[in-house]
């Protein structure tokens, strides 16, 4: 009986002893399995991985050049921290065989359909500008609060849906002028301006005319006329760089496009239903934005025009905050072009708008160069900038106040608008830049070594001819609105000049500021902070290129990123990836999971094609 007990006591410590060991396997390999290789920019190496064909540009000159940069440059205070994130799901890989270097890997993550309020979904979602649990809590809707950023926390990791009948937009220059409707499908300002000639709604169509509130005679009557009145504008030679403030459907910057001239088209999302959403589906360059409390996306002294035309902002108030951030980003000796009813109406709310606006711009120092009446009879008012400080030194008054010289360079990401005069900071007058095209080549700029620019330039006409146009697969004439994510001199879109397209370079907050030299040469961009959501509207890109962006960014979530991505891009359009081996096998299956093609190419290079897939929680009627 003993030996019974003994042998079952034994047996139980084995059993103990095997489940014990099977639990601690368990539990080791569940650990080993949520750690391993998380998916977050942080675990990405940095180097870069060499192309496999020696006959192609290698990327080590680009490289070398941005670490120049990186030293030369002053970099800015980082923008505000983003909200913490969550963990995002690991990467499960197959051991099987990997083919042509890009692996079999299998991402796990189940994608859902966005929802924007109380389980609303919509196909226009913008994050941070339809956060409405954030607007609904603002204190103060005075100085245009409600149409500012506010993004949700964490942010979204989910797909925005398909409008009924989508389909592939119009070609360029044809989109100029027409649209499907269903793409966009808000018929709202086509009444609410239907005796404007803003749009109309034409069968299938949304038809744009050409005209607006100020274009009674057509848009392109009114550019000659800014031309005529003042020819030392001289389109597209002078004047290459415009800022659109408050543009409508930007048939302004649509048309300004045959001049030469590249005009960054502004406006707010508010009831004047989808206008930048209409510009980006027409092929404009476009972004929302608004003169509220904070300043905008541009870099000091960077656009050679300002236009407003109607645009609804009161200059004056706030002491001329709006008025002194428009004089922040125009260049010295650039102008500003004001259509609207105080510049040639006569009763007494317009009579008080116009002392208040000679005040304003007189204690800047603005001169008029010129105030005219077109035919029909429409007024302008024409201002122009300083070149040097030495007026402001020399004003009886001193309100607005000058502002502090500035050490170093801070980019204007959340700032808030000042209350003073943004300093030129310069004891001569400032030159302006050489004549377009020229200027494209031709960058005066203490802040970076000429060679730097060089290589760049060279690099990328290199990389583009003889890799991104031929060995790809991209169908390059299906492209208009291009996107570049890590932008640095805009070495990328200069490469494209010659083509019929445009590229909105974007400079990260957080790292070294170029975006001076990329207007300088005569190109448009923004910065921006890839931790958050864009400001623009789903489906509004062709194309969008990104350069060693995920491997020199360690603070945001890759799934995030490429979530956002996804909301810009265009059905049956493509993502550029140039990054490491490594971190593009990393990335490749997460597009793999979106039901994109995706290809590695040469090493180094991931190009992706959306398809029309979404996920199968869509509403109805969404």
């Amino acid at each position: 009986m003993a030996s019974l007990l003994t042998l079952l006591a034994e047996q139980r410590r084995s059993v103990i002893s095997i489940l014990s060991i099977f639990l601690l396997s368990s539990l080791f390999l569940f650990l080993l399995s949520t750690n391993f290789d998380r998916f977050s920019l942080a675990s990405f190496s940095t180097n870069t991985i060499s192309s496999s064909s020696s006959s192609s540009p290698s990327p080590s000159s680009i490289s070398a050049s941005r670490k120049e940069l990186n030293s030369s440059l002053p970099t800015p205070p980082p923008p505000p921290p983003p909200p913490a994130q969550p963990d995002t799901p690991p990467v499960s890989v197959s051991e099987q065989d990997e083919g042509e270097g890009e692996g079999n890997e299998v991402f796990d993550f189940k994608w859902e359909i966005c929802t924007v309020w109380k389980g609303l979904q919509t196909a226009d979602y913008i994050p941070c500008l339809d956060n409405i649990k954030a607007i609904k809590a603002l204190q103060s809707r005075r100085h245009m609060e409600h149409r500012e950023r506010h993004c949700p926390s964490p942010p979204p990791k989910c797909l925005v849906a398909l409008p009924r009948g989508y389909r592939d937009p119009l070609p360029w220059p044809r989109s100029r002028d027409m649209i499907w409707y269903n793409n966009v499908p808000h018929p709202k300002l086509a009444e609410y301006k239907k005796d404007q000639n803003w749009v109309r709604v034409s069968g299938n169509f949304l038809v744009f005319p050409g005209g607006g509130t100020q274009f009674k005679d057509g848009v392109r009557k009114y550019i000659d006329f800014i031309e005529q009145i003042l020819p030392a504008v001289e389109w597209g030679r002078h004047t290459r760089v415009v800022l659109d403030v408050g543009c409508g459907v930007a048939s302004f910057g649509g048309y300004l496009l045959d001049k030469n001239v590249i005009t960054m088209s502004l406006a707010p999302k508010d009831e004047h239903e989808a206008q930048i959403q209409f510009a980006l589906e027409r092929g404009i360059p476009a972004i929302l934005s608004v003169i509220g409390t904070q300043k905008l996306p541009f870099p000091d002294n960077s656009f050679d025009m300002l236009h407003c035309a109607r645009c609804r902002v009161h200059w004056d108030a706030n002491g001329g905050r709006p008025l002194l951030e428009l004089n922040r980003v125009l260049r010295p000796g650039g102008v500003f072009v004001w259509s609207a009813t105080p510049v040639y109406r006569k009763d007494e709310q317009d009579r008080t708008t116009w002392k208040a606006m000679v005040d304003l711009t007189n204690s800047m120092c603005w001169k008029t160069v010129v105030k005219s009446k077109e035919s029909n009879g429409i007024g302008v008012v024409i201002y122009q900038k300083p070149v040097s400080d030495s007026c402001f030194f020399e004003r009886k008054a001193t309100d607005p106040p000058l502002c502090p010289k500035k050490d170093l360079p801070i980019i204007p990401w959340y700032s808030p608008l000042d209350d003073c005069i943004s300093q030129i900071n310069q004891k001569e007058p400032v030159e302006w830049p050489v004549p377009w095209p020229d200027r494209l080549q031709t960058v005066r700029s203490s802040l970076v070594p000429e060679e730097n620019l060089i290589t760049d330039t060279t690099h990328w006409k290199e990389i583009v001819s003889n890799i991104y146009l031929t060995d790809l697969g991209i169908n390059w004439s299906s492209i208009r609105n291009v996107m570049d994510f890590n932008a640095g001199f805009g070495g990328f879109a200069a490469a494209l000049i010659d083509m019929p397209l445009w590229v909105m370079n974007v400079v990260p907050a957080s790292g070294p500021d170029t975006l001076p030299i990329i207007y300088n040469r005569g190109l448009i961009g923004v910065y921006h902070d890839w931790c958050e959501s864009f400001n623009t509207y789903p489906r509004t890109y062709d194309l969008l290129h990104s350069s060693n962006l995920f491997g020199n960014t360690t603070r945001c979530d890759v799934i995030q990123i490429i979530t956002e991505m996804d909301r810009i891009l265009r059905p049956g359009k493509w993502i550029l990836l140039e990054e490491s081996l490594d971190i593009l096998k990393k990335v490749r299956p997460v597009f793999l999971s979106l039901h994109y093609k995706a290809t590695i190419v040469k090493s180094q290079f991931l190009v992706c094609q959306k398809s029309f897939w979404r996920p199968d929680n869509i509403q109805k009627g969404s």
